[in-house]
């Protein structure tokens, strides 16, 4: 309190000058170097104050602190634009996944000029590269063994002739019967389902009766890094600001032991699967869509990795 009296009283001109970054912002020898993201807005809709609030004017708020403090400091952020959703919207809206996604990020971007949210850069995750660097991850686990194939019940559409993703099923709720239940998640008792567990299933295209049928899957192999994650999460715990609730998440997965997740969805829109037998699918968009700050930055500047792979700084 002492220390605010006295610069307090000396005044703005004892202030040291503004830090000017280069264009692009990159990180800067002897500086402290600070990234920020904020959640990335998915595209299927146009923002509101909640979304707003909850996401890009916190970080919004950290970014403008940070620059204050003449930290050289980076904000970016943009559009998550792959997955279900957006293909249920096209078919809503009577467009193609690809003008759903360039409508509602121009409106995106639009919206968060208006409230003058202060990034570096907003991007968007549809862009070439993001499918480079999702495959070379992708390839890399490949490499080190941390991917597994299985077979999957899956629902299918024989009017279609496609799998059918999870949004794209609506039946009976195998817990409250609520009649309207979608292939992932009941909207009444909140619920996740497994899409085959719905009682009545019906195809949302075209309403046909969709039958169960076994699919080929890739999988992260998670069981693999229990050894090596539980000993980093007890160092972690013990020097990061870890929130009670991430916490608490964390060891019920690591209590109950962690299970392979699978990776790849029977769809069209998304990042392809580069690997033989699986070319018709895309990778799901919870494996992809985090990928999307990496990429963005990349979009933003070709040293995107001084960013990302530069602890040191």
């Amino acid at each position: 309190i002492t220390a605010a009296v006295d610069a307090w009283a000396r005044g703005a001109a004892a202030l040291p000058k503004p830090w000017q970054p280069q264009k692009p912002v990159l990180p800067v020898e002897g500086m402290r170097n600070v990234l920020i993201t904020s959640a990335l807005p998915y595209v299927n809709n146009v923002p509101h104050l909640g979304n707003i609030i909850g996401c890009v004017l916190s970080a919004d708020t950290f970014a403008r602190y940070c620059r204050l403090r003449n930290w050289n400091t980076l904000y970016v952020c943009g559009t998550d634009e792959y997955g279900t959703a957006t293909e249920t919207k096209a078919v809503e809206e009577g467009l193609t996944p690809q003008e759903i996604c360039n409508k509602y990020n121009a409106i995106h971007a639009d919206i968060y000029h208006w409230f003058d949210i202060s990034f570096d850069y907003f991007g968007r995750t549809t862009t070439p590269y993001q499918t480079t660097i999702a495959q070379d991850i992708f390839q890399r686990l490949l490499a080190h063994g941390f991917l597994l194939q299985d077979t999957v019940e899956q629902l299918q559409c024989e009017d279609c002739r496609q799998f059918l993703a999870d949004r794209f099923v609506e039946g009976t709720c195998p817990f409250c019967s609520y009649e309207e239940a979608r292939g992932d998640q009941c909207d009444k008792c909140g619920k996740l389902i497994n899409a085959v567990e719905l009682k009545n299933p019906q195809c949302k295209l075209c309403r046909g009766i969709p039958v169960v049928k076994p699919t080929q899957h890739l999988f992260l192999d998670l069981p693999k890094l229990e050894e090596r994650l539980e000993p980093w999460l007890e160092q972690s715990w013990a020097t990061g600001d870890w929130t009670a609730n991430a916490r608490y998440i964390t060891r019920s997965w690591i209590r109950d032991g962690l299970k392979p997740r699978c990776i790849t969805r029977d769809l069209k829109w998304g990042t392809p699967v580069p690997l033989d037998g699986f070319r018709d699918k895309v990778f799901y968009v919870w494996f992809d869509a985090p990928i999307g700050y990496l990429s963005i930055t990349a979009n933003y500047t070709d040293q995107w990795e001084r960013w990302w792979k530069n602890p040191q700084q």
